[in-house]
């Protein structure tokens, strides 16, 4: 007897795996495989890299093609190549190079983990603002302003204004908007009225920007339209933002002189509150999708948002909560925030 089974035994092969097995299997590869720990180093100083880049991003200089806002601009995006590392390591099957990756994955969390797994929306509000670039070569204005007016903002204001469709966008928001200004490419609509509307010089040569007090029933709101200049990246000149970055600080200069105390900012900033370049308007005022948004509100390009480059920004108000809204025929989403005077 005692030879049949071990004769069966001996035929039945090893059995089904334990756990247990295999976690003592790996710890032994991991303490005698020398080439774990040796293979990967640079994945792993690739992951250095990454984190250094994502930790002082602030100290990488403007001075060649401002390579600085350039970073800043798609700094979330910097986020993307920790699953390539991820990959890279496994293929290689490199403990260091694993082990590496959690330096940039806790820059990453704390730099924009909040954006992503923080409730921060609000109810309730006295004030609803949106604001649209709506592209000087959409072809359906009418459509485009009544989608926007449909978020049943109270304030709405419109960027990249042609001359000869001002009309068109006048005519769509009259029934809900009985108040608005134009100035140059920018306009503003209101259910409340308007008073002190003028052009605000960004150092364009025309006008771009503008401001008006709103008499809403909780008391005068200054609101500022703005769109400031272009910005490019050229493979011969890096990311050219002089121009904007002049108007940035123009316009920073229009609202800290501002004698209202509750302001709020609606544009296309051609930049993220990221980018050190728009520090003279950051500086001083909040961005709704910051304070009390989810996610990042990418809002450009409408095809595939890649940058929050649309902004509401508040002084003197509390945000509530903020969102972008659906597409238009514009290459940039139109965006919204609720706020508490």
């Amino acid at each position: 007897m005692v030879q049949a089974y071990r004769a069966e035994t001996e035929n039945a092969g090893p059995g089904p795996e334990r756990p247990g097995t295999r976690l003592r299997a790996l710890r032994h590869k991991l303490t005698t495989d020398r080439g774990i720990w040796r293979r990967g180093i640079l994945l792993a100083l690739c992951s250095v890299l990454l984190t250094l880049v994502m930790m002082l991003h602030a100290k990488i200089p403007n001075t060649v093609g401002n390579t600085g806002s350039l970073i800043e601009t798609f700094l979330p995006w910097f986020g993307v190549f920790v699953p390539v590392l991820l990959l890279l390591g496994l293929l290689r099957r490199s403990a260091t190079a694993l082990v590496a990756l959690i330096l940039p994955v806790t820059v990453w969390l704390n730099l924009f983990g909040g954006l992503l797994f923080a409730e921060k929306s609000g109810t309730g509000g006295d004030l609803t603002v949106a604001t649209h670039n709506v592209n000087a070569s959409n072809p359906d204005p009418t459509g485009t302003a009544q989608q926007v007016a449909d978020s049943d903002a109270d304030v709405v204001a419109l960027q990249e204004l042609p001359v000869g469709k001002v009309k068109a966008y006048e005519k769509a928001l009259a029934d809900r908007y009985p108040h608005h200004s134009v100035q140059g490419t920018v306009g503003l609509w209101s259910k409340y009225p308007l008073k002190g509307s003028r052009p605000v010089d960004i150092k364009m040569g025309w006008t771009r920007a503008m401001r008006a007090t709103v008499t809403t029933p909780g008391g005068p709101v200054s609101v500022y339209v703005a769109h400031l200049p272009s910005v490019r990246v050229k493979l011969n000149a890096g990311f050219t933002a002089s121009q904007r970055d002049r108007s940035a600080d123009a316009l920073g200069e229009a609202i800290a002189d501002d004698p209202v105390d509750r302001v709020v900012l609606l544009g296309d900033l051609n930049g993220t509150m990221n980018d050190r370049s728009l520090h003279a308007v950051t500086a001083q005022m909040r961005s709704t999708q910051g304070a009390a948004g989810d996610g990042f509100g990418f809002s450009w390009p409408a095809a595939f948002p890649m940058a929050r480059i649309d902004q509401i920004m508040v002084r003197g108000v509390e945000p509530l909560s903020s969102w972008t809204l659906p597409a238009t025929d514009s290459d940039h989403l139109p965006i919204a925030a609720r706020v508490q005077l």
